[in-house]
Formats: structure tokens, C-alpha cells, sequence
């Protein structure tokens, strides 16, 4: 198993991370032993992060003790393989308006004591500031992946919570955006947006494994 940047590995055809709670799975994942460390198999068509990797991300977000800020966690699939990353040193603050993918994200948390669910709109931040900086301050890493219109708008309102240089991920669905306009057009306007307060430093088509999907890697100023 080759480690292709901090705490995702690979064995030249699959993604994995080390799984943070031995024996468990997730979401009926593929578990590989090797010695006394375990892999989960990360699904690059369940996870646009790992297809991202997949398609060549140059720089992981995430790290063993960092703080990370995940806005649209839905049921916790991508979140679980962050928390492995993670590791104990760190912590994973959830955010999602869905009851019904909160209350399965909270069973996970049980096991998982690095994942902080947080029930609320991603619109609406001063809903869990406080929570979040009077935990661990401002985070390390800011990832969102939601359905929303103004995606890029409130990527930026998020990074309000982001430290200065810290690394984050958009991705970005342009049919949520815009029925009607080609998915390059989308994506230009939305980036126009994120210049203002971040470095661009990647752009990834996550075809084959999502259509309409981009991740926008960038680096706050």
C-alpha cells in the first residue's frame, strides 16, 4: 500500500485511508488487513473528494490534527474517510440542514469522536461560529459540498472560520447553479466570486464519476 499524501493511500488501483475504528464499516465498504493495520476502501463514485484524488488533486486538504469545517455532510460517507485521516488529534465540525442525514450522521459520531455534528443551514453561520471557535479557534481546512445556488457565496461567507493561508474545497455542482448554462460558463461566474478572498490553485472535471461536478482547490490570503 503506497501513501499518496497525508493519510490516503493506494494500491495502484484503489483509494483507501486507514480506518480509524477497527472492524467497522460505513457504508458496506471493502476492509483490507496488512498486518495490524486496517484499510477502508474509499468509493471514488460515492465520494467526489476521492475522485478528485482520482483525478489528479495535487494537494490533500486534510491532515492527521487538523481542524476541519465540512459544510453539506449529508450522511457521512466522505466525512468518515476525513475522520480517519484526522485521526484522534483532530476533529471534523458537520454541518447539515437534513434531520433525517443528521440523525445517521449522530450514530457515526457515537463512534467516531472526532466528528461534531452540527444541525443548521451553511447559509446561516453565526449558528455554530461560537461553537466552532471556542473549540479549537479558527480551522485548518474548510470542504463543501452542497446543492445550494449561491455555492460560492457561501463558501466565502464560510471562510470567515478559515485561518489565513488555510487550504479549502469547493465543490462545485453547476446544475444546482444553472439548468440552463454550459458548465464551464457556471463555473467561470463562481470563481470570479471566490478570487476575491482565495488563491485559485486547482481545477478537476470529476467525470467519469460525477457529471456536472468540478472541485475548485484554493488557498485563502
Amino acid at each position: 500500500m503506497k501513501e499518496l499524501s497525508s493519510g490516503i493511500y493506494s494500491n495502484g488501483k484503489q483509494i483507501y485511508t486507514k480506518n480509524l475504528i477497527l472492524g467497522k464499516k460505513v457504508y458496506g465498504e471493502k476492509l483490507i488487513k496488512d498486518g495490524i493495520i486496517e484499510y477502508r476502501e474509499w468509493d471514488a463514485y460515492r465520494s467526489k473528494y476521492c475522485a478528485a484524488v482520482k483525478n489528479g488533486l495535487k494537494e490533500n486538504i486534510f491532515y492527521k490534527g487538523a481542524s476541519v469545517l465540512y459544510l453539506g455532510s449529508a450522511e457521512g460517507t466522505t466525512v468518515s474517510h476525513v475522520s480517519d485521516i484526522v485521526e484522534d488529534e483532530g476533529n471534523v465540525f458537520c454541518v447539515d440542514i437534513s434531520e433525517i442525514a443528521m440523525m445517521k450522521l449522530v450514530k457515526l459520531a457515537e463512534e467516531r469522536a472526532n466528528i461534531l455534528p452540527i444541525l443548521s443551514d451553511a447559509q446561516n453561520i453565526h449558528n455554530y461560529k461560537t461553537t466552532i471557535t471556542e473549540t479549537t479557534g479558527k480551522v485548518d481546512t474548510l470542504f463543501q459540498d452542497i446543492s445550494q445556488r449561491n455555492q460560492a457565496k457561501i463558501f466565502v461567507r464560510n471562510s470567515e472560520l478559515l485561518k489565513k493561508d488555510g487550504l479549502g474545497v469547493l465543490t462545485l455542482k453547476t446544475k444546482s447553479i444553472s439548468q440552463s448554462k454550459e458548465k464551464d460558463e457556471v463555473l467561470e461566474s463562481e470563481v470570479k466570486i471566490l478570487k476575491k478572498t482565495f488563491d485559485i490553485l486547482q481545477i478537476i472535471d470529476l467525470e467519469p464519476y460525477e457529471k456536472h461536478h468540478y472541485i475548485i482547490l484554493v488557498k485563502k490570503k
